[in-house]
């Protein structure tokens, strides 16, 4: 008896002993998580940028935008149903790698681990399907709108089949197991690259059809600034001679204002056959703002 307590007690201490974590291994956890996530959110900043302000015929980079700047663009892809989609997949990769424990005692989350634990059994056929949907996108074109549920769903099945390898039922090499979380990893890369793209672009047609509603410009100039436009919304008016500022161009809006440069384009622009402005302002050229009209 005298034997079987020290062993007992030595026993329960071992999980503690491991759980505790040192103020500095912490602290540089928090902080390489912190840079991966400032990282993604960066890479899809700079996508999600590209991507709006290529409709436009311009580049982020000719722009002048900052780490910072790109870092907030990308919580454009902070829509509900992206949140919801994230939080379903990471429950079912929990629910999946935590089914033996007793987290899942209750109904909703027993049932929740059971289908997980049937998915992740079976999850080359996720991958299958995934495959799939990108020979039907890369070789036929279809399914465009949805051309990012092929390596999405690539990716979720691989995510499974690390789980299922880190199994204590069905353990796998540390090779296999490392190069599925390889492959999860760049193709879960490429499904929110291609999300961060097709948002940028959609965001970008929907301000273009509707850029009335953007800041306005009134130009008036010495000398005639020969803005033309296909577009019968760019106004031009000649006050005289008696007039120092005697060109006045209105019916412009707002796309972006960079380093004193204001890029501008005319009421019903046209993205295939419409110019983009770049007008600043100095000496002989006066720029007012004025609020878009709904």
């Amino acid at each position: 008896m005298n034997e079987s307590e020290p062993r007992r007690s030595a026993g329960l201490q071992r999980p503690e002993q491991a759980a505790q974590t040192s103020p500095t291994a912490l602290i540089n956890i928090v902080v390489a998580q912190a840079t991966f996530i400032a990282a993604l959110m960066f890479y899809l900043g700079v996508i999600y940028t590209s991507a709006y302000y290529g409709h436009f015929h311009l580049s982020p980079f000719a722009l002048g935008f900052g780490f910072g700047e790109f870092v907030l663009q990308s919580l454009h892809l902070a829509t509900f149903p992206v949140l919801v989609g994230a939080t379903v997949l990471v429950m079912i990769v929990a629910a999946a790698g935590h089914r033996s424990r007793q987290e899942f005692q209750g109904v909703l989350a027993s049932s929740v681990g059971r289908v997980a634990s049937a998915v992740a059994r079976h999850y080359l056929v996720v991958v299958a399907a995934g495959l799939l949907l990108l020979v039907l996108w890369w070789q036929w074109q279809l399914f465009l709108p949805y051309r990012w549920a092929g390596p999405l769903l690539v990716g979720f099945g691989l995510l499974l089949g690390v789980v299922r390898q880190t199994s204590p039922s069905r353990p796998g090499s540390p090779w296999e197991t490392a190069l599925l979380v390889l492959a999860s990893g760049l193709f879960l890369l490429w499904a929110v690259t291609l999300v961060s793209g097709q948002l940028g672009e959609r965001h970008a047609r929907n301000d273009a059809r509707e850029v009335i509603l953007r800041t306005g410009l009134v130009v008036h100039s010495a000398q005639p600034l020969s803005l033309s436009s296909r577009s019968t919304g760019l106004r031009y008016r000649d006050f005289g001679e008696g007039v120092h500022l005697r060109h006045r161009y209105w019916g412009l809006r707002l796309v972006v204002e960079r380093a004193g440069r204001y890029y501008a384009v005319p009421i019903g622009w046209q993205a295939q056959t419409d110019h983009v402005y770049i007008l600043r302002e100095g000496e002989g050229v006066r720029i007012e703002l004025t609020p878009g009209v709904r």
